[in-house]
């Protein structure tokens, strides 16, 4: 296996409202919202509460992650693949203890790659974890560190080119690179309502997982490298 592909962990994470209606906010959770929502671009006849359906799970402070999938390129018998995992508790507390405890047991080495990961999904971690009142992970606690020491990588960015004012989702990257994906089945506006209509982490989990290929399917492509045969994918 090529050196620059090893100890690199891809992952996502999916996330929704803190509570599965804003009438169960506290009321000075409510102010707070109403501070954020008045912020946000809406129809005449949308309501706090309508926005706080439609998008408090993008935000640390407002949501919660209910799953987290990740990913590991593996090479066994001279065979190229992806080793896969996620974890999906109810209980968000126990779901970033049990992350926390696999990013302990990887040692410092490892690094964290996700799309858009810098802007979204390693400071939601943090942020969580800390709500939650664990420890942050020497892998992601970033105080005090040069930026050259931060292991984060992230497919996004690598897209980018130094383009900052470019945004480029996923899909749109696996469409133009044929990488097949789990869209066809969920996509991020669904996910909410899955876990609080449907209560089917499972469901989510799975989709989830289908984005980490996605991801290690990406940086491949990234690195002017051939796409894994996706039947080396290997769930844990």
């Amino acid at each position: 296996m090529d050196a620059d592909l090893k100890d690199i962990l891809f992952l996502d994470i999916e996330t929704v409202g803190c509570v599965d209606h804003y009438s169960k906010l506290p009321e000075r959770m409510k102010s707070q919202w109403a501070r954020k929502a008045n912020f946000f671009k809406r129809d005449e006849d949308q309501t706090d509460e309508d926005l706080f359906h439609d998008r408090a799970g993008i935000y640390a402070e407002f949501g919660k992650i209910v799953v987290i999938a990740i990913g590991k390129y593996t090479e066994e018998n001279g065979v190229f693949g992806l080793r896969t995992k996620y974890f999906a508790e109810h209980d968000e507390k126990k779901l970033l203890t049990d992350f926390r405890a696999m990013l302990e047991k990887m040692g410092p080495g490892v690094r964290l790659c996700a799309h858009n990961g810098k802007e979204f999904d390693f400071p939601y971690m943090c942020r969580r974890m800390l709500v939650n009142g664990i420890a942050l992970p020497n892998v992601l606690n970033m105080a005090g560190k040069k930026p050259w020491e931060i292991a984060h990588l992230d497919t996004l960015e690598l897209w980018k080119f130094g383009d900052y004012k470019h945004y480029t989702s996923l899909d749109l990257l696996a469409t133009i690179f044929e990488i097949p994906t789990s869209k066809g089945t969920m996509d991020g506006s669904m996910v909410s309502k899955v876990y609080y209509n449907e209560g089917d982490l499972k469901k989510i989990a799975e989709y989830c997982v289908g984005d980490v290929v996605a991801i290690a399917q990406l940086y491949l492509k990234m690195k002017g490298m051939n796409l894994m045969d996706e039947r080396n994918v290997i769930p844990a």
